[in-house]
């Protein structure tokens, strides 16, 4: 789970709240402890800067907020943010600087860092979205299981207890998530990840990756060449590096079939190049 860790996930001079996630090892570790850092920074914000707005709600002087917007402490929304009409903040929110949470954006219990864009219909909940990460139009965070049970964080054969029963996505630094994907709940998506329109995303994406999902099948960037995901085992193939010659080859323990058929192509490919 290294790839989850905080340090490997954000900049942390990126957010006003680099104190409080500064103090974990994971991200979602802090989720729990949202409300008690506004309610403590709040107060000792710049007067210049800030205005205290309603109980526990601080706004920047020059953020710009829609007369519709409906805004619920307790709130932090930083400088030159623009908080959209009919934005609908539930409260326990960390909006950065520059941010844009647009027109029917509801967001709880979240941190958004600076220059994050959730635009236009987004769910944000029991969330950190890291530095200039975007969620297209419809996208949302899922952050309760359907059985209701404790969320797990599963990556690489690896699984992390959370001990949270509301837990939506910790994105990285850069994340593009496509209009109206889901982001189920203990979904992390290191940096500069691409996740296209229309995905079920779940697990842990690793770092500069393409994520794909036509219902059935994915694909991973790696060392600039898109690399399928398995049907069958839902995990992604590993490229190879032999020598000097590049060429990428596959391993799926699905059927027999199958497996025969990546054999065939993979010594194609060894053939074509070396």
């Amino acid at each position: 789970m290294e790839q989850c860790r905080v340090r490997n996930l954000y900049q942390l001079e990126e957010t006003i709240a680099a104190e409080l996630l500064e103090r974990v090892e994971y991200p979602w570790e802090a989720l729990s402890e949202i409300s008690d850092f506004i309610r403590k920074a709040g107060p000792s914000l710049d007067p210049e800067v800030y205005e205290k707005r309603g109980e526990d709600i601080w706004v920047a002087k020059s953020a710009k907020v829609a007369e519709s917007a409906c805004l619920n402490g307790p709130l932090i929304i930083d400088e030159e943010a623009e908080i959209r009409h009919c934005a609908f903040i539930r409260g326990n929110a960390v909006v950065g600087k520059k941010c844009v949470v647009g027109n029917s954006t509801e967001l709880k219990n979240v941190i958004l860092f600076n220059s994050v864009q959730v635009p236009h219909y987004n769910y944000v909940g029991d969330s950190v979205l890291g530095y200039k990460s975007h969620m297209g139009a419809g996208s949302i965070t899922s952050n309760v299981k359907s059985d209701k049970t404790l969320v797990v964080v599963k990556g690489n054969g690896k699984k992390a207890e959370t001990g949270l029963k509301k837990f939506g996505a910790m994105l990285g630094d850069y994340v593009e998530v496509g209009c109206n994907s889901v982001l189920n709940p203990g979904t992390v998506v290191g940096r500069h990840t691409n996740i296209y329109p229309l995905s079920m995303v779940r697990g842990v994406i690793p770092a500069d990756s393409l994520y794909k999902n036509l219902g059935k099948q994915g694909i991973r960037k790696c060392r600039s060449v898109a690399v399928p995901q398995c049907i069958c085992t839902q995990q992604l193939f590993q490229p190879y590096c032999l020598l000097h010659h590049i060429y990428v080859g596959w391993e799926c323990q699905s059927s027999l079939l199958f497996h025969n058929f990546l054999l065939f192509l993979k010594n194609s490919m060894r053939n074509t190049c070396l």
